[in-house]
């Protein structure tokens, strides 16, 4: 079973982070893809950080995600998937990830292009391909941080 945007999984994070809840934040993949996820880990020691995000579901214990520790792991990490987030829960995770990211610096086209790649996906087009070309600079410049 291969971890999907959104779902909550069981994950090992490693011998500092150990095994914790995480979700999933990166679009799916295809066959010729590296089989590798993104990741936002939950804890229950909160510190009162603008990086922890609260979002209550019954499946997890009180704590938040700490958007301020991404990371990329292979899917055989993935222990077991615990449940899955509602679209109103995962767009309040996703715009804090992608807080530092937006800047001066063009970041917009790289989301741009994420999320463009997200909608092939949901359209049941290959993940790894833009379905009608690559980006155009005038789509990249008219970009705003809103379409999470």
């Amino acid at each position: 079973m291969t971890p999907n945007r959104g779902e909550v999984w069981l994950f090992d994070l490693g011998m500092a982070e150990k095994v914790r809840p995480a979700l999933i934040l990166s679009v799916g993949f295809g066959e010729r893809d590296r089989a590798l996820v993104t990741v936002v880990p939950h804890t229950t020691a909160l510190r009162g950080s603008p990086y922890e995000v609260v979002v209550p579901v019954p499946f997890l214990k009180p704590g938040a995600f700490l958007v301020q520790n991404l990371a990329t792991y292979p899917t055989v990490r993935a222990i077991r998937k615990l449940g899955v987030l509602k679209q109103g829960q995962l767009d309040v995770v996703a715009p804090v990830c992608c807080s530092g990211w937006v800047t001066e610096t063009g970041c917009e086209a790289g989301l741009l292009s994420l999320r463009h790649r997200a909608n092939n996906n949901e359209a049941g087009n290959s993940p790894g391909r833009l379905a009608g070309g690559s980006l155009t600079a005038s789509a990249a410049a008219t970009f705003s941080a809103s379409w999470w």
